[in-house]
């Protein structure tokens, strides 16, 4: 490959990029607080609500996610005669996915707290939302950094996984390069970029938990 076209390949894949970066936050932004909805069913007492959320769990996390992406893009179809658009379809299935396991983060981090931090709040007459919100939850966050960091990692990296329904991004734009030239220098490119998303996921992540150290 010619100097002219790996440095057009590179900004074919750095154009590709912000696809992965797309499906990336806004699975985050749905799959984040949808996380903490399901964590909080998962905690009730109520049987009506436990066991369809683990239920949901099971599925969620049994099943591998791949398939879990064929059905949220063709189901649709089968049931109404249309489908989703397949970033839609992706950005849906990725986010109903990670929400199973942020929720199970979710309520490790919650039930680890102690019983007193309760206790304590309600002494000094504050709500159960504002105990929650204003002294469990900040908390629990700091608690939850880590396994939430590995979770960010691992969701930038599942992102190639959306080119099985044709969402077109990195790792699919590298696959079809490397097939047409004949070399394995734009798969080494992508996983390139997928690494130097992570480095910076991983820096965030640090970051945020080097602030969250006043809470304790």
């Amino acid at each position: 490959m010619t100097q002219e076209t790996l440095l057009e390949l590179f900004k074919i894949m750095g154009a590709a990029s912000l696809v992965t970066i797309k499906i990336f936050v806004l699975t985050l932004v749905f799959g984040l607080p949808l996380g903490l909805i399901v964590s909080f069913g998962r905690m009730s007492k109520h049987i009506l609500i436990t066991g369809p959320i683990r239920f949901y769990l099971l599925i969620m996390r049994g099943t591998p996610l791949i398939l879990q992406l064929f059905f949220f893009f063709y189901f649709p179809h089968y049931v109404f005669g249309d489908t989703l658009p397949r970033f839609w379809a992706a950005i849906l299935a990725m986010s109903i996915n990670y929400a199973a396991y942020f929720a199970e983060i979710y309520r490790s981090g919650i039930e680890s707290m102690p019983r007193g931090q309760y206790e304590a709040a309600t002494v000094l007459g504050f709500s159960k939302n504002q105990t929650f919100f204003k002294i469990i939850l900040p908390q629990v966050i700091k608690r939850i950094l880590p396994p939430m960091g590995n979770e960010f990692m691992t969701l930038v990296k599942d992102t190639a996984l959306v080119s099985v329904i044709g969402v077109s991004e990195i790792y699919e734009l590298a696959t079809d390069t490397m097939s047409r030239v004949g070399s394995l220098i734009p798969l080494i490119m992508a996983g390139t970029f997928y690494l130097v998303m992570n480095s910076v996921v991983s820096k965030c992540c640090s970051m945020t938990e080097g602030k969250m150290s006043y809470y304790r």
